[in-house]
Order: C-alpha cells, then sequence, then structure tokens
C-alpha cells in the first residue's frame, strides 16, 4: 500500500490521519487527531518491508510499551503503540519544532555554550531512560527535537534495538553511521555507554562543524569508528574550551572502560564546565585512542586557561605542542628548534599502522636492552647479587637511579579516571564486582598505601563495578493475577511491565496468561520482563448512534436492536416534546461496549403555566387522586427549584488530589466521554490540582493520567 494513502484514514476507530510531515528511511510520520481525546498527535508507520513478520511485529509492539513507559521532559512522550498486520505505528506527542540536524545545518558550527544546553538536555534524557534499562542505540542530530523555546526532545527510543534484528545495512544507516559506536559498529554488545559515545560524536560535530569520521560509504565509515584515531576537536576549531573538548573526548574513548559510567557522571563533568569554563578536568583529552596515556596532575592544574587542552597536555609531559591554525610565525618557528620532540605525539594524528610499526619496534629494542642486561648480570654476580638486582628492579630502582623512594598514596575510595595519574605514580586498573563500593571506586591498590617505591612506578588498583547481579530464575506466575505477580517480580530485582495478552474467555480478566522470559530462565537484575495479562471474556463493541431528537420507545429500540443491554431513561425538565430524548449519556459515534450502562434523557414535556398552582387547592377534593399528584403537586414543587438554576451555571474551584509520582505526567478531564479540559502536565511531587469546572447540579468527571483511567468525581453546583 503506498502510504499517501493512509491520509484520510481512521486507525484503530481513533486516530483520524491529516497530512505527512516527515519521512525517514524506515517511517512516514503524519500528523493526526486522536478522536478520543480530542488532540493533535504525530504518528510514525513503519514501511511494509520492516515489519512483515510476526516476530518483528511482537518485538516491535513490546519494546513500544516498554518505551511508553518513559516519561521525561526531554524525551517525547509516546502514547500508543499498534502492532498489526495492516499498519505498525508509533503514536507520540506532536512537537513544534525541529531536528537538531536541521538547526545546525542552518547554524554551522555552534558556540560552547549552546553545544552544551543542548548536550545537556540530551544527556538528562539519556539518563532517565538507562535507569529503567532502555539504551537508544541510535542517538544522532536526526532523533533530537529543538523546540521554539530552545529545549530539546529525545525521540526514536527502542526504533534501533527493533531495527538491529534486521541485520541489513539500509538508507537509515547512512545517517547513523557517523554516531554509531565501535561495539556496536563491531556487532558486540551494547551498553549505556554506546549511547553517551553518540552523545559526544554529536557534541563534537556540533563544535568542529563536521563529524570526527567520514568516508565514501557506510562501512568505510564505521570502520574508523573501530580504529579509532579522530583528531582533536580543537583541529577544526581552535575556540574550543579545553574542557568541553576533554567531555567531549572522554565521551568517545574508543575502549568503554575510558567513557563516562553513566550519563549521570557525564552531566556532572557538564555542570561543572558550565559554572567554571576555564576548568580542565585530571583526565587526558587525547581521546579515543590516548585515553590511558598519564598526565602530570600537578603541572596540568597550573597551565593557563589560554591555551587549548592538546597544548597544556603536551606540555605537562615535556613535549611541544602541535600547531594549531593562526599560530604566529614564531611559534611555528619555535617548533621547528624543539627538533624531534616537537613532532606530534598524538596516536589521532599518527596513522594506525605506523604507531604499530613504531610500537613494535620500541618492543623490539626494549627486549634487546632487557635480555643485555641479564646476561651481564648473570654473569658477573653471585645468587645474592642477583636476588638484590631483581628486588631493585621490582622497586623500580633499576630504570630509576635517581628517583628517591616514596611513600605510595592511599587511593581506596577515590574515583577511578582514565589516564590517573597521582603524585607520579602510574595508575593501572583492574574490575571486579563489589558490594560495599559504588560503581567506579577504588576499593583495594597493590602496592598498599604506606609503602615506599620508586616515584613513576605503577600503582596497580581494583575498581569496583559495584554489587554483582544475582541471578533469579523466573518463576511460573501464570495464573497469577496481574498485579501479584509485578510485585512478586519487583522484590526480585528487575523491572516487571504489563502487557494486554488479548481476549481469552476461559481466563479471567487480569489473570496472567503468559511470561517472556518463560519460567526457569535465569533473570538478571534490571532486566525487563514482560507480562501478559488476559482481557477476559471479547465483549462486543459497537458505535453509539445519536438518538437525541427520537422518542423514547423507538430510540430505546433502536439501541437495543444493536444489542446494548442496558438502556434506562431519565426524566429532566424541557421544553421539546413530552418523552423526546433530549440528551445520552454516551457521545455519538463513541466505540462503547454493548454491556454500558446507556441513560438517555427524556423530555417531561412542556412545563404548565403558573395559573393552575392554587385552583386545585379550592376544587372539590373528588376530583382524581393521581392528577394533582402527577401534574400540580410535583410540577409546581420542582418548578421553582430548578428553573432559575438551569440557565444560571455555577463555577466552582475543584481540588483533585494526585498520586506520589516522581515523574512527570499528564492529567485529562473529560466527562460522558467528551473532553473537558485539555491534558495537563502535572510536574513531580504535586499533591494535588486545581481547576475550574461549570455545571448544574450533581456533575460526574473522569480524570485520566496519562490516558489511563484515574478515578471518577463527583461535583454539586447546587451548593
Amino acid at each position: 500500500m503506498h502510504m499517501d494513502q493512509y491520509i484520510g484514514r481512521l486507525l484503530d476507530n481513533r486516530y483520524e490521519i491529516l497530512e505527512v510531515i516527515g519521512t525517514g528511511g524506515m517511517a512516514v510520520v503524519y500528523k493526526a487527531r486522536c478522536h478520543r481525546l480530542n488532540r493533535l498527535v504525530a504518528i510514525k508507520i513503519l514501511k511494509d518491508e520492516y515489519s512483515g513478520d510476526d516476530e518483528f511485529r511482537r518485538r516491535f509492539h513490546a519494546e513500544g510499551e516498554a518505551v511508553a513507559m518513559l516519561s521525561h521532559p526531554n524525551i517525547v512522550q509516546v502514547y500508543d503503540v499498534s502492532s498489526s498486520q495492516y499498519a505498525n505505528y508509533i503514536v507520540m506527542e506532536l512537537i513544534d519544532g525541529i531536528s537538531l540536524r536541521q538547526y545546525m545545518e542552518k547554524k554551522g558550527v555552534l558556540n560552547w555554550k549552546e553545544t552544551l544546553h543542548f548536550a545537556m538536555q540530551i544527556a538528562k534524557g539519556l539518563d532517565h531512560a538507562h535507569s529503567r534499562g532502555i539504551v537508544h542505540r541510535d542517538i544522532k542530530p536526526h532523533n533530537v527535537m529543538v523546540l521554539k523555546n530552545g529545549s530539546v526532545k529525545v525521540m526514536d527510543f527502542g526504533i534501533a534495538r527493533i531495527m538491529s534484528k534486521t541485520n541489513t545495512l539500509t538508507k537509515e544507516a547512512l545517517g547513523s553511521v557517523h554516531y554509531i559506536s565501535p561495539e556496536q559498529a563491531k556487532g558486540g554488545r551494547v551498553d549505556n555507554r554506546s549511547d553517551l559515545y553518540s552523545l559526544g560524536v554529536v557534541m563534537y560535530e556540533m563544535m568542529a562543524g563536521r563529524p570526527p569520521y567520514d568516508g565514501e560509504s557506510p562501512v568505510a565509515v564505521a570502520i574508523q569508528h573501530i580504529n579509532g584515531g579522530a583528531a582533536l576537536p580543537t583541529t577544526f576549531n581552535p575556540n574550543i574550551p579545553g574542557g568541553m573538548e576533554q567531555i567531549i573526548m572522554k565521551g568517545m574513548a574508543l575502549d568503554v572502560k575510558d567513557r563516562y559510567v553513566s550519563a549521570a557522571e557525564m552531566l556532572r563533568d557538564m555542570e561543572e564546565f558550565r559554572k567554571n569554563p576555564n576548568i580542565l578536568f585530571p583526565y587526558l583529552a587525547g581521546g579515543i585512542s590516548d585515553a590511558t596515556q598519564p598526565i602530570n596532575l600537578n603541572r596540568l592544574r597550573q597551565q593557563g586557561g589560554a591555551r587549548t587542552t592538546a597544548e597544556k597536555v603536551a606540555r605537562s609531559k615535556g613535549e611541544v605542542p602541535r600547531q594549531r591554525a593562526g599560530s604566529s610565525a614564531a611559534g611555528r618557528a619555535s617548533g621547528a628548534a624543539a627538533g624531534s620532540g616537537a613532532r606530534s605525539r598524538n596516536p589521532g594524528e599518527m596513522p594506525i599502522r605506523r604507531r604499530k610499526t613504531q610500537q613494535e619496534r620500541e618492543a623490539e629494542e626494549k627486549r634487546s636492552r632487557m635480555t643485555a642486561i641479564a646476561i651481564v648480570a648473570c654473569s658477573t654476580v653471585a645468587v645474592v647479587a642477583i636476588a638484590i638486582f631483581l628486588i631493585s628492579l621490582l622497586n623500580g630502582a633499576f630504570f630509576n637511579r635517581d628517583s628517591e623512594l616514596v611513600k605510595v598514596p592511599d587511593l581506596v575510595g577515590d574515583f577511578y579516571y582514565s589516564g590517573m595519574n597521582v603524585d607520579g605514580f602510574y595508575v593501572d586498573a583492574e574490575y571486579e564486582h563489589n558490594d560495599e563500593y559504588e560503581m567506579g571506586r577504588i576499593f583495594d591498590q597493590d602496592p598498599d598505601s604506606g609503602n615506599k617505591i620508586a616515584k613513576g612506578s605503577t600503582i596497580t588498583v581494583t575498581v569496583s563495578l559495584g554489587e554483582k547481579p544475582i541471578p533469579n530464575i523466573m518463576q511460573n506466575l501464570v495464573g497469577q493475577t496481574g498485579e501479584a505477580a509485578k510485585v512478586f517480580l519487583t522484590g526480585q530485582g528487575v523491572n516487571p511491565l504489563v502487557l494486554d495478552g488479548g481476549f481469552n474467555d476461559n481466563v479471567p480478566k487480569g489473570v496472567v496468561l503468559r511470561t517472556d522470559p518463560v519460567e526457569g530462565d535465569e533473570l538478571t537484575t534490571g532486566q525487563i520482563v514482560y507480562i501478559y495479562v488476559s482481557q477476559g471474556p471479547m465483549i462486543p463493541t459497537a458505535k453509539m448512534p445519536n438518538v437525541v431528537g427520537l422518542n423514547y420507545a423507538t430510540a430505546y429500540k433502536q439501541l437495543t436492536d444493536k444489542g446494548f443491554t442496558t438502556v434506562e431513561p431519565k426524566y429532566v425538565e424541557s421544553e421539546e416534546t413530552k418523552d423526546e430524548v433530549v440528551g445520552q449519556s454516551v457521545a455519538k459515534n463513541t466505540d462503547v461496549d454493548l454491556t454500558t450502562k446507556i441513560i438517555l434523557y427524556v423530555s417531561k414535556g412542556p412545563q404548565e403555566t403558573t395559573e393552575p398552582t392554587t385552583e386545585p387547592t379550592t376544587e372539590p377534593t373528588t376530583q382524581p387522586t393521581t392528577e394533582p399528584t402527577t401534574e400540580p403537586t410535583t410540577e409546581p414543587t420542582t418548578e421553582p427549584t430548578t428553573e432559575p438554576t438551569e440557565p444560571e451555571e455555577k463555577t466552582k474551584v475543584v481540588r483533585i488530589s494526585l498520586p506520589q509520582s516522581e515523574e512527570a505526567f499528564l492529567l485529562t478531564i473529560m466527562q460522558n466521554g467528551q473532553l473537558v479540559r485539555e491534558s495537563i502536565q502535572i510536574v513531580p511531587g504535586t499533591a494535588y490540582f486545581e481547576l475550574e469546572l461549570t455545571g448544574t447540579g450533581i456533575q460526574s468527571y473522569d480524570v485520566l493520567i496519562n490516558g489511563e483511567h484515574y478515578q471518577t468525581i463527583e461535583v454539586d453546583f447546587s451548593t
């Protein structure tokens, strides 16, 4: 089916497709109207080639449901997801803005303030998603929307995970491969640090005006990501502050262990840089393939703020830095005079093959020197002398004859960072799980603190990976209620997600039909477990007709003929003909199940004049007793009370108590299927919400949270 044929269609009897607002490699985005909540939304419909099999549709629906659980100001809200043989689509909030890609094309190179403003918001959205076990996998400027107020929202969570199952390099990859992490390019394990790599690439492009890697084909670009060695962004824009360059290159580190542990950690550095743009962090900005080289921190901290990070790092290691664009002739001359030491040693600027050859040559020379030393030592000294030699070698004395022995600092409890260098000691890291120390902190070191060794030696530290996940075994939860299963799994340390399992004539509503993973499978901490619950026996539905203006008997027959089982009249004052239907409790054209109670508001007929009010009391008492009771007695009593208030609608301020929530949510007020108040975003921690409602008598209103029924309230406008 041609995609444009969706325009004008009504999907699931709810979403009316209005127009195309965007086209991508895998989907088309439409503007649509939700008739149930009377609001405009964006609908992304996947193209047919991506949804041709049942397994894909199952994964699409499950992933969409998981992403719909996300609620954050910097994430495009997903309202609904539908997967069928006719159309697979996601319903999202409609954004009034442009993509970050369009913004960058319009503005060109961004300054550091604007880059930081966008990057911090993206990182906040990622932190929220990562805390719920969801990795985006396709962070790029195309998937970030810039609103008119300057805020940004990340979109398309979970889509890359589904697309990865197709194992094809599609047109969509042409836009994504420039931002793909090395482990994704190799088809390896992906985690939250993969998103941080992609964010680093986006920041690089915003500040440098170009991505770190480019090539004639997606494969060529992917290979560059795998090999690493990107030039520093200051190569293309010397105005990038040192601290910002460090953040970018740490995020883009080739080895995942050298990147930020989490988006929260990256945000902390961004916030520190925002407060002090001259800050330099205690790790190397040489970046992708140079992240483990040491820095003299004391010298680095003494550097002025005017030079760029690369120059400061080179000077801290006793090297003359590479010349930047715009350097003076005198500077170039001084660099040339420095001789071989002035040559750039930045691995990002040296071809990979040349670096490997040089490293092999240096290793061979080192092995030759060590062999010669060993031969001389063995031939000239006794066994005791050899022992002394070995001890001095271990202490670094042989290679550091002029180095004095100094005490090893206590590093336990400190955070480890890439390229760590403390008091002249190089620090190398190993990683293990630890229950007592949070992720990233050092919990053991060798040698221990207090020991004396030669300055410049290496200290090996053991860094915590946090608590070791305790493997759980999935229990049989079929037959339990969905709520009970959810509580049980939460206690097991996993994230349960209750999904619609469809109608089932044999299983009551709310009871678990199946789970994914199934009984006996091993569970890991934080894993998402899908619980499919029964919707009970299928209840047929019908579209509510418009019966206003019909005689009650006619309307009653029309509704019961359609299958509605409960139709009741409610007589009201009206100037319309007696027994004429003047209102209905369910709006016309609303899909409703046939067991729904339908109330028809029926006219009592035109009101009597006030003349008869005194006559019945003076007439003979032999008149029929039914007439005075049905007409004179009831009508005069009700008329004076209802007549003045009916035209006078009252407005009341109503307070609605809200559930405790750590996340923002949408509050919607409806009455009889009609929208009373547009959705209002409620900030986390709000205990109640006040709004003005207008009406007469006692009215009932439905309160919805994120589109789900929360409670029904009654408002008495007569008081």
